[in-house]
């Protein structure tokens, strides 16, 4: 059917016969970059087979490299995209990135309060570039309104020991099972910790519960550094549960997404790594196995520490 095609009644039957794919709502901030943020969110969602719902919380300036500044949207206006979608269309999973403010936060949380049976996975970015008294403004609000909330935490484990135990002393690095005791202080079922420093060349990444850790997967280090993984991570996750996977089974296929995510990923400007969502969909190699494994081998050399922030 063309544009100038009027449909017919059997067109129409035929195209409300469609299933709709599981919908997914991202509260997250615009990146520019394409790194991360909304964009990340819906580029992994589609990619996963479900159907984002962006709701933009803060227009973040930055390019592949770093965050230069930001501005919150009004937390009544991050409110009215939710509400005016939700009143429409059937969500499945939440997925929560950057809130862009304290007020954000409170905002997103109460929106959150009326769907207690939709599973939420809330990501916990590295703020370092946020000024100091407005991240913990922040990390408190999260703490006290989104975590209560939460199925599912993702985070660095420097993020996370930072945002759960901020006081720990000892030289013996926090385990994923003590970060996930610290959050289902606050109402948390499960964190998901990236990044967890190993003794060889290898960073692992563990589901966790406060009994202790339930699957995981190992990656391998490499020299340079990736940005907008840890989005990746959660909104697939997200995708993942949207579907009626089960948990465990979802992290498996989720952390093996963003492992070939990461092996296709691509630097479009002089910054970071990009993950490529879209790795699946890429035209097969045309020019021999040899050079398939030459540019195999030199994509190796450009790929970064799988640090997922």
């Amino acid at each position: 059917m063309t544009a100038e095609t009027p449909a017919t009644e059997a067109d129409e039957d035929t195209l409300q016969e469609q299933p709709a794919p599981a919908c997914v709502m991202t509260f997250n901030a615009n990146d520019p970059s394409g790194s991360g943020g909304v964009a990340g969110d819906v580029s992994t969602i589609a990619a996963m087979g479900a159907h984002a719902l962006p709701v933009v919380t803060s227009i973040v300036m930055r390019d592949t490299a770093e965050v230069f500044d930001h501005h919150a949207i009004d937390a009544d206006v991050i409110a009215e995209q939710a509400r005016s979608v939700l009143e429409d269309v059937t969500i499945s999973a939440w997925k929560v990135g950057f809130l862009g403010s304290a007020e954000g936060v409170s905002a997103v949380a109460e929106i959150l309060s009326d769907y207690p049976d939709v599973p939420l996975v809330a990501y916990m970015p590295n703020l370092s570039w946020v000024e100091e008294d407005e991240q913990q403004a922040y990390l408190d609000a999260f703490r006290e309104l989104v975590l209560p909330q939460t199925e599912v935490l993702v985070g660095s484990h420097q993020t996370l020991c930072d945002f759960l135990i901020p006081d720990w002393e000892s030289e013996r690095p926090v385990s994923p099972r003590e970060l996930a005791v610290a959050a289902a202080k606050h109402g948390t079922r499960f964190v998901l910790v990236t990044s967890v420093p190993l003794p060889d060349q290898f960073l692992d990444n563990v589901l966790a519960s406060s009994q202790g850790a339930i699957t995981g997967e190992k990656f391998e280090r490499f020299e340079v550094s990736f940005v907008g993984a840890g989005d990746t991570l959660a909104a697939s996750l997200a995708a993942l549960l949207a579907t009626g996977a089960e948990l465990h089974a979802a992290v498996g296929e989720a952390l093996a997404f963003l492992d070939q995510a990461l092996d296709a990923g691509f630097r479009p400007g002089m910054g970071n790594v990009i993950p490529d969502r879209f790795f699946w969909a890429l035209p097969p190699d045309e020019e021999g196995e040899d050079e398939a494994g030459d540019a195999a081998e030199d994509a190796g050399a450009a790929k970064s520490p799988r640090h997922v922030h």
